[in-house]
């Protein structure tokens, strides 16, 4: 069974972590709170193919703890889908990406990202390896008739899903411009 990883799976990605566990993937999921991974896991007939992994990843070592317990019991992980604040957690990514790319052949991450990001600069830093094909999802915002709102968590879980099944190095979810038009 291939193994995924998502970071903040269930919030607004908890789409994407259903949408995994029904393609037959185990799914990790990092996430602060026991009553939603709770609340998730009650949403699908498969909750054995779900890990919770309670940790906040602003602790560096719990969360290497964490991955390095999930490789270690449920097998390499193919895939990692990354919603992750920086501001508030530098070390976060690089933590996951190295505990990640040790033992494995080729793994995937969609990193995803808020519409004000610079995507090349973010790229630059993610010191990605080469065991490592790399994927962006920036979100940006929906325009209405008259007004513009941020993107729903369901079409958040949407926009990375198709994300993930079109492999495209850059894929925008909602709309970036006219910037002057975001909510």
């Amino acid at each position: 069974m291939k193994h995924a990883l998502v970071v903040g799976g269930t919030g607004m990605l908890s789409g994407v972590s259903l949408w995994l566990v029904e393609q037959g993937y185990h799914v990790s999921i990092i996430a602060r709170h026991s009553w939603r991974m709770e609340q998730l896991m009650n949403q699908t007939i498969f909750p054995n193919h779900i890990t919770p992994l309670l940790v906040d990843y602003r602790h560096d070592n719990a969360l290497r703890r964490q991955v390095n317990d999930t490789i270690t019991d449920n097998g390499n992980i193919d895939v990692v889908v990354a919603w992750i604040h920086h501001s508030v957690a530098n070390n976060a990514l690089s933590i996951i990406v190295n505990e990640v790319a040790k033992n494995q052949d080729e793994w995937e991450l969609f990193h995803v990202l808020g519409s004000s990001s610079n995507l090349a600069s973010i790229k630059q830093k993610a010191a990605v390896p080469d065991n490592c094909l790399y994927y962006q999802v920036q979100l940006g915002f929906v325009k209405e008739a008259t007004y513009s709102r941020w993107l729903t968590n369901e079409e958040i879980s949407s926009g990375v899903i198709e994300a993930l099944q079109t492999k495209k190095a850059v894929h925008i979810v909602g709309q970036l411009e006219p910037w002057e038009d975001r909510p």
